[in-house]
C-alpha cells in the first residue's frame, strides 16, 4: 500500500474537532500552526447552545427547526433564539477558516455529529427521543444528509485547494446498537437499532458527498465491522480503549486499506506522556498485528484521545504539538 491511497501524508497528526474558548481565528491559527498536515475546523462549544456538537449540526438540517428546552434541543415549527446563534457561530467560523486558510491546499477535516448520536440528542414535540419514532430518524437522516451535502460544497468553494474529510461522530453509536441509550424520562431504555438499520442510515449521510469519509468514535465497543460496511474509509478511535479481541476485526480493516486516527495523548489537563509512553499502545497494536514497520507512519494518524473542549487552551495546543512530534517519530523509527 502506498501513501498516495490516503488523502493524508506520512507522519501525519490532527485532532478530534473541539476546543476550548470562544474565538475561531486564534483557534483556527492554533490548529493550522500545530498540525499543517491535516489541519480542522475546530468547534468551540464554550460559546454555548448552537456550538455544541448536536446544536451545531442542528444548524445543518434541511426544513427541520430545533428549539432549546430545559430538556434539551427539541424539534420546532420555527429555529428558536439558540438556532439562530448556531447560524451566527457556523457563519463566522466558515468566514474565518476563508479568511486564513482559503489559499490553503492539502487534506482538511470537518466534522458533524453523526445521525445516530443525533437522534438520541434531539427530542421531538412530544418529548420523546427522536430515536424512538423509526419515521422520525429516517427524515432527521435525510435531512441531515442534505444538509451534509451543501455544507461540504460551501467548504469547497471557500478552500478551492481543499481536500475535504468528512468526520462524524458518533459517541452513542455503541449505545444505540446495545439498547443502552435512556428515554427523555431516565427511567427506561430504548430499543436497541438492527444493525443493519444502523449501517443503513451512516451509509446514507457518508454517501451524501463524495468526501473522504470517517467515524469518530471514543467510547467502548467501536462497531468496526459496521462502520466500514457503511462506507467509511477511516476510523478514529482512542487507542487506550482498543481491547485485544477486536485485532482480528482491525486487522482486516488495516489490510483493507481503512485508514485508523488513534488517540494517544489525553485530551484534558494532564502530564503528557513522553514520547515513548505516546507511542506505546499504537506499536503495541501494530506489533500484534504483524504488519510491516512502514505501513504504521502512511495508515495511522495520531490524535489526541478525544475533543479538547475540556482542555485549557495551553494543554489544547500542546496535546497537538505531541502528537506531531510523536507522528515524525513514527517515521523516523519505521524509516
Amino acid at each position: 500500500m502506498s501513501p498516495e491511497s490516503f488523502p493524508w501524508s506520512v507522519a501525519t497528526a490532527t485532532g478530534i474537532g473541539s476546543h476550548p474558548g470562544k474565538d475561531p481565528a486564534e483557534t483556527l491559527r492554533v490548529v493550522l500552526g500545530e498540525v499543517p498536515e491535516l489541519p480542522y475546523l475546530p468547534e468551540l462549544p464554550a460559546r454555548g447552545p448552537g456550538a455544541d456538537l448536536a446544536g451545531r449540526t442542528a444548524c445543518l438540517l434541511v426544513d427541520l427547526a430545533v428549539d432549546l428546552q430545559p430538556s434539551g434541543w427539541r424539534f420546532a415549527d420555527h429555529p428558536g433564539r439558540d438556532m439562530r446563534r448556531g447560524y451566527d457561530h457556523l457563519a463566522r467560523d466558515l468566514d474565518v477558516l476563508e479568511e486564513l486558510a482559503g489559499s490553503y491546499q492539502g487534506p482538511l477535516k470537518i466534522q458533524i455529529c453523526g445521525p445516530w448520536t443525533l437522534a438520541g440528542s434531539i427530542e421531538l414535540r412530544n418529548g420523546n427521543r427522536t430515536l424512538a419514532d423509526p419515521g422520525a430518524v429516517r427524515d432527521l437522516i435525510d435531512s441531515l444528509a442534505e444538509g451534509v451535502r451543501g455544507h461540504v460544497a460551501d467548504i469547497r468553494r471557500r478552500v478551492p485547494g481543499a481536500d475535504v474529510l468528512l468526520q462524524l461522530d458518533e459517541p452513542a453509536l455503541p449505545g444505540v446498537l446495545a439498547g443502552d441509550i435512556p428515554t427523555a424520562s431516565g427511567f427506561s431504555r430504548l430499543r436497541a437499532v438492527a444493525p443493519q438499520d444502523a449501517e443503513d442510515g451512516l451509509r446514507r449521510v457518508l454517501a451524501a458527498t463524495d468526501a473522504y469519509a470517517l467515524v469518530h468514535c471514543c467510547a467502548r465497543a467501536v462497531p468496526y465491522g459496521l462502520i466500514r460496511a457503511a462506507g467509511a474509509r477511516a476510523i478514529s478511535v482512542d487507542a487506550a480503549l482498543i481491547p485485544t479481541r477486536n485485532d482480528e476485526v482491525i486487522g482486516e480493516a488495516i489490510e483493507d486499506g481503512i485508514g485508523l486516527l488513534l488517540g494517544v495523548v489525553p485530551g484534558t489537563d494532564a502530564e503528557l506522556p513522553s514520547l515513548g509512553e505516546t507511542l506505546r499502545p499504537v506499536r503495541e497494536l501494530w506489533n500484534r498485528l504483524g504488519f510491516r514497520p512502514e505501513r504504521l507512519p502512511e495508515q495511522v494518524v495520531l490524535t489526541p484521545s478525544c475533543g479538547l473542549a475540556g482542555a485549557s487552551p495551553r494543554h489544547a495546543r500542546a496535546a497537538l504539538a505531541r502528537c506531531r512530534e510523536a507522528a515524525r517519530m513514527l517515521y523516523e523509527a519505521a524509516d
